[in-house]
């Protein structure tokens, strides 16, 4: 395949605002590349489902989007502020507006679930505790959690239940922008399709922009408006899920014609 990208710029596009802006991008970690010359907007509003196959840097990418990898070279705007440049103040302010959950959840072991909600709270506000206990307990609440959970400690946490408890922190501060990391992963069909629901209800009652790396497809299928494919050290298409069975490339082709695919799209058509 030649190095044509696939991606488009429609009118529709240049009326949307985009939240996340990369440009440029690439990350190289020793003699490794793993991005170069890397494009991607995310709008407000979508739910964006980053997929690619194993070793395009597909965690890489949202780890360089919220800080914790310094790309090589490129540049990231995030609700227009220059992260990788812009002065430490402004970029401190505007990590306050975006949340992340990470696959295995990253919760502090040695506190309760609580106290992981209410953790960016204590760091980012002057709340009182009993002010943030409360806010926590609600958030708790909104990610179907029982509040027999918020005493408890990760290690007493179910795997969907730790995954639900590191979505209440990420939308502890009420974000306009949830970077999720594998968030289906080893769950169970029944508990995948019910976290799918979960993210598809926050992002519609919170107006919530999601930007969701996955391998899942029924998740692509039940709540993704677009998608970004990883390939070739770069996004090498991207646009509705619809669109990608008409990509001319094997790696698209196979993931998203092969059985599985056909199957998540009959099952996402029933939902």
């Amino acid at each position: 395949m030649d190095g044509t990208v696939l991606q488009k710029t429609t009118q529709a596009d240049t009326q949307r605002e985009a939240v996340i802006r990369v440009r440029n991008l690439t990350n190289q970690f020793g003699p490794q590349v793993v991005h170069q010359h890397l494009d991607l907007d995310v709008w407000r509003g979508e739910v964006l489902g980053i997929v690619g196959g194993s070793g395009t840097g597909k965690s890489v990418l949202l780890r360089t989007i919220v800080g914790l990898n310094k790309p090589t070279a490129g540049s990231i705007e995030v609700l227009g502020v220059d992260v990788l440049n812009g002065p430490e103040q402004e970029r401190r302010r505007i990590e306050q507006r975006w949340g992340v959950a990470f696959q295995d959840g990253a919760l502090f072991s040695s506190l309760t679930v609580l106290q992981n909600v209410i953790a960016p709270l204590r760091e980012h506000t002057g709340m009182s505790e009993s002010l943030m206990c409360a806010l926590g307990s609600l958030k708790i609440s909104l990610v179907g959690l029982p509040q027999l959970s918020c005493g408890k400690f990760p290690s007493e946490l179910s795997g969907g239940m730790r995954k639900r408890a590191a979505l209440a922190r990420a939308l502890a501060m009420d974000p306009e922008i949830v970077f999720l990391d594998e968030p289906t992963a080893g769950l169970d069909p029944i508990g995948a399709a019910a976290y799918d629901d979960l993210i598809g209800e926050l992002q519609n009652a919170l107006g919530l922009t999601v930007f969701m790396v996955t391998h899942d497809l029924d998740s692509l299928y039940a709540i993704c408006d677009r998608i970004a494919v990883l390939a070739e050290k770069r996004v090498l298409v991207e646009g509705p899920i619809e669109e990608m069975t008409k990509v001319d490339h094997p790696w698209v082709q196979e993931y998203f014609t092969g059985p599985r695919a056909r199957a998540a799209q009959e099952k996402g058509q029933s939902r």
